[in-house]
């Protein structure tokens, strides 16, 4: 029983520890959100003209009601929080730290991908704060872009951070016991799991135990 309960433990610990391999992955995909969001407002920017849609080359039209509008945004997603900038800026870099800090620690693949999302977009938006500044530290604009015309204008970053907390709550009641379900890959690249390290450590343990039959032909 003590062995039980001590093998729990160990699993449980695994499954919570910082992973060199979960960061680098996570650190992946926040890198490709930041580099796809600053890369379509670059090219949106270099497109389009600030101001209202009937200033000509300010507005594209798509497909539907949907439109490419350039817009400045002070405030937080969806053009809310006007005013708030500077305040919504450092928050966003905590958010980033913490998200990274959950995903290395985070065994799920899904769970991961989830809290890289919502990094990914945080730092994207506090980019736009901290390089865009003209009236101090981080009072710098977001640019936004897409816009629905019945929905507020956002972008690539907002888009993550949404997608990103919708499927955790899809994910939350679909959530398993970790140390039933988890595959973990090491730092040199080793697939392991929690189940594989329980069979072992069963394995170690009746190899070493005597049977009746050893002692009698010992004897």
């Amino acid at each position: 029983m003590r062995r039980s309960q001590d093998l729990d433990v160990r699993q449980q610990s695994a499954i919570t520890q910082f992973s060199t391999a979960r960061l680098r992955q996570a650190l992946l995909i926040v890198g490709f959100l930041v580099a796809l969001d600053q890369l379509t407002k670059e090219i949106i920017l270099n497109t389009l003209e600030p101001g209202p849609c009937s200033v000509d080359g300010a507005c594209i039209d798509l497909f539907w009601t949907l439109r490419l509008n350039l817009i400045f945004n002070p405030g937080a997603s969806f053009s809310t929080g006007e005013g708030l900038g500077p305040l919504i800026g450092a928050i966003s870099f905590v958010m980033v730290v913490v998200m990274i800090w959950l995903a290395a620690r985070t065994p799920q693949t899904a769970q991961r991908i989830v809290y890289s999302g919502i990094a990914g977009g945080a730092l994207g938006n506090g980019l736009d704060r901290l390089f865009r500044a003209d009236d101090g530290f981080l009072s710098g604009k977001v640019v936004d872009f897409v816009d629905f015309q019945w929905w507020p204008v956002f972008n690539v970053a907002d888009s993550a951070i949404v997608c990103s907390v919708i499927a955790a709550v899809v994910l939350s009641f679909f959530a398993d016991d970790p140390v039933d379900e988890v595959t973990e890959v090491d730092d040199d690249g080793d697939e392991n799991s929690a189940e594989a390290d329980a069979a072992d450590e069963g394995d170690a343990v009746s190899g070493t135990a005597a049977t009746p039959e050893d002692v009698v032909s010992e004897s």
